[in-house]
């Protein structure tokens, strides 16, 4: 893994628990309707290709919340929904969850790692949505994804990112990498930060090297997990000159957020845990 990739000092042996679980029953209902669900968006989505971009994202919303539901996560939703408007959505990254999460409130195009492009079913899939692909492994090929959303940007399209570039299990956040926020920039585009929470919080963290199979049968295993998506405040495009600058406002924004919730956002996991491990498999 290249050096300058992002990471966390999460694992799942610290920081990906369930403390409440479900019935044995109620688990395996539970995974067998979120994978039929999921394939289920798989087979039908080439039917909603000749469908305008408006029905297309009312299909996805539907798709992702009945994805998520599925899989017995309660939503909630907080702060008010943007418009129509071409905009930079940033959040912090927990699990893969999130990408259904923030998509069944605010679909765009995702920017994603490369290798998803490959993955069996969802990769195509993926492709066939908008998702914008990034070469994680060749730092060379930034510049151009760089364009690429602020392409996406000019033309319209809301994208959402993970800036973070690594899951963390939610107690708290990495550094918000400034790259994409130079497309906002590039294309006068506003960014909207995103706050995450997963509550109980173990549960949803999809971390380190912890296989999608185990995250998923978390998930269904879990009593009461409920996942808050709050939408603040949008930063107007022209109110930073620099791109990092504009990153650390969005980051700020999202922990300060984070603080004022009930839960403590202090990270336990880093004080016990000699070496960090990184996420590689979760989008961008």
């Amino acid at each position: 893994m290249s050096a300058w990739l992002p990471s966390a000092p999460c694992t799942p042996r610290h920081c990906a628990r369930t403390t409440r679980k479900a019935t044995g029953v109620r688990a395996v209902g539970r995974l067998t309707a979120g994978v039929l669900a999921v394939l289920a968006g798989v087979l039908l989505a080439p039917l909603t290709a000749p469908l305008g971009r408006a029905a297309r994202e009312r299909a996805t919303r539907l798709w992702c919340r009945t994805v998520i539901r599925a899989f017995g996560v309660r939503v909630r939703v907080t702060g008010g929904v943007p418009g129509k408007e071409p905009q930079l959505v940033v959040a912090n990254h927990v699990s893969w969850l999130d990408i259904p999460l923030v998509a069944a409130v605010l679909p765009g195009r995702m920017l994603a790692k490369s290798e998803v492009r490959h993955w069996p079913l969802l990769g195509p899939l993926a492709a066939r949505g908008g998702t914008l692909f990034l070469e994680r492994d060749r730092l060379r090929s930034l510049p151009g994804t760089v364009r690429d959303i602020a392409e996406a940007l000019r033309g319209g399209s809301r994208v959402v990112v993970f800036p973070e570039g690594s899951t963390w299990c939610g107690r708290a956040g990495g550094r918000f990498r400034p790259a994409a926020f130079q497309a906002a920039m590039d294309a006068g585009a506003a960014v909207r930060p995103v706050r995450i929470t997963y509550r109980p919080t173990g549960s949803a963290a999809f971390v380190g090297d912890d296989p999608l199979t185990a995250s998923l049968w978390r998930v269904a295993t879990a009593r009461g997990l409920t996942a808050e998506i709050r939408i603040l405040p949008p930063i107007p495009a022209g109110r930073h000159t620099d791109r990092r600058a504009l990153a650390r406002a969005a980051q700020t924004a999202v922990a300060s957020d984070s603080a004022n919730r009930p839960s403590s956002s202090v990270h336990q996991c880093a004080s016990s845990i000699p070496a960090p491990a990184s996420s590689p498999r979760t989008p961008s």
